[in-house]
């Protein structure tokens, strides 16, 4: 695996190719009160690249450009969360999204399990630890934190490809297409802090 720390940004020159997966470390799931701290993105070709932004100001115009790029896809799990984040401390809105987590919800119907470490064990015959998930991800990382954010990126590939195909089978692609279209209304609603169902009677 192949694992680089940047400071504040991506480097000028960093090409990914035209699908990367993204995933993000918070201090807390609060966007108003808790910080966006780390974006980390893969390529797909066992490598991962964590940014660890500076929270005074966030100027990370490489990353935000890469964010913004509609010919770009790029692969979340629950990406509803990331995206909230992504949109306060940012001010991006991401363009071209593909979320396993959504996926698994439309298609795996024989299971009530659609974490992302359910998801690499199924597909990827990986067994990861989600140990460091709740760790403080503000200040120096260690080796560890490190590790864990890279896994939670370098799968997200093989396991977008996988749901695919899934859908397609299932004649479900297009209802998934169409929950994606709604994803940054989902946002939006999250942004003006409306967390309940509004469709809910």
């Amino acid at each position: 695996m192949d694992i680089k720390l940047h400071k504040n940004d991506l480097p000028k020159d960093l090409e990914f190719g035209n699908k990367i997966a993204i995933d993000c470390e918070f201090m807390g799931l609060n966007f108003l009160r808790d910080k966006l701290c780390l974006v980390q993105i893969s390529s797909g070709k066992s490598d991962a690249h964590i940014i660890q932004l500076d929270r005074s100001s966030y100027e990370a115009p490489n990353l935000k450009k890469i964010l913004s790029n509609k010919l770009i896809t790029k692969i979340f799990h629950y990406a509803r969360s990331d995206l909230v984040f992504i949109k306060n401390y940012l001010n991006v809105d991401v363009e071209n999204i593909e979320d396993t987590k959504l996926q698994s919800k439309l298609i795996r119907k024989y299971t009530d399990r659609h974490g992302l470490k359910d998801l690499i064990k199924e597909f990827v015959g990986v067994d990861i630890s989600k140990q460091y998930q709740s760790s403080d991800f503000g200040g120096e990382l260690s080796s560890a934190q490190i590790k864990y954010c890279a896994n939670d990126v370098i799968y997200l590939h093989k396991i977008n490809e996988a749901l695919n195909k899934m859908l397609i089978r299932e004649n479900r692609l297009n209802l998934y297409q169409d929950c994606l279209k709604y994803l940054k209304t989902r946002v939006d609603l999250d942004l003006e802090c409306f967390t309940d169902d509004i469709w809910s009677h």
